[in-house]
């Protein structure tokens, strides 16, 4: 991480404070640094939600924010994963860039609203019939005109993620490895990854595939 990227990050720390101490101890705020995401995680508060700690890579980044249609802005809202004990919590994110517009980071808050839910339900046995009325939470479409920027942050990170592990005597297996890496964190799910991860290897899509074959194989023997 650059002086400049770990300065603009460290900004965003009260501010994660603050949004953690607002909302109580099921709130959870996690900061990214996406110039390493191998070990992205460089602050979290609250990480008994997820369990989230310093060091660790990002998880839905792609698969549950860049690919989703909602994602507009630099930010997604709202959206729900599951813990590993089966908990629902609900998160958004939120990506931070540098005066270059560079994406060097993202700033996630984590809400476990298993409590919630279970007062709802509480609620909703108590009182009979239709009086509790639901909410349409949807909002009218409006026109997104910004120009979204997903390839643009794919980019970034197959050049993060290769480029601090690139060296002149690369061997297969730290090519490989690299590429599972990345299949997991659902970089082939963006379009034309393989072509780009490709040419920051200096190996061929053919290459690439034959490796990706190769990583589906041991999981499946593995499972």
């Amino acid at each position: 991480m650059t002086i400049e990227a770990r300065q603009l990050l460290n900004t965003y720390v009260p501010i994660a404070k603050t949004i953690a101490k607002m909302f109580g101890s099921q709130c959870e705020v996690v900061i990214h640094d996406l110039t390493q995401p191998q070990s992205s995680v460089i602050f979290t508060i609250n990480n008994h939600v997820t369990g989230r700690e310093i060091g660790q890579s990002f998880d839905h980044l792609v698969k549950q924010v860049l690919l989703t249609e909602d994602f507009k802005e630099d930010h997604l809202a709202g959206y729900e994963i599951e813990t590993s004990d089966h908990r629902t919590i609900k998160s958004s994110t939120a990506l931070i860039r540098d005066q270059h517009q560079q994406v060097v980071g993202a700033l996630c808050i984590n809400y476990d609203i298993n409590l919630v839910v279970q007062m709802k339900e509480m609620l909703e046995t108590l009182i009979p019939g239709d009086t509790i009325q639901k909410v349409n939470s949807s909002e009218a479409q409006e026109p997104d005109d910004s120009i979204q920027n997903v390839e643009e942050i794919a980019d970034q990170l197959i050049q993060k993620i290769i480029g601090n592990s690139r060296h002149p005597l690369m061997k297969r297996h730290e090519k490989i490895e690299l590429i599972r890496f990345m299949d997991k964190k659902g970089i082939f799910l963006m379009k034309g990854s393989v072509e780009k991860v490709a040419e920051q290897l200096g190996i061929s899509k053919v290459t690439v595939y034959s490796y990706l074959d190769e990583i589906k194989k041991k999981q499946e023997i593995k499972a």
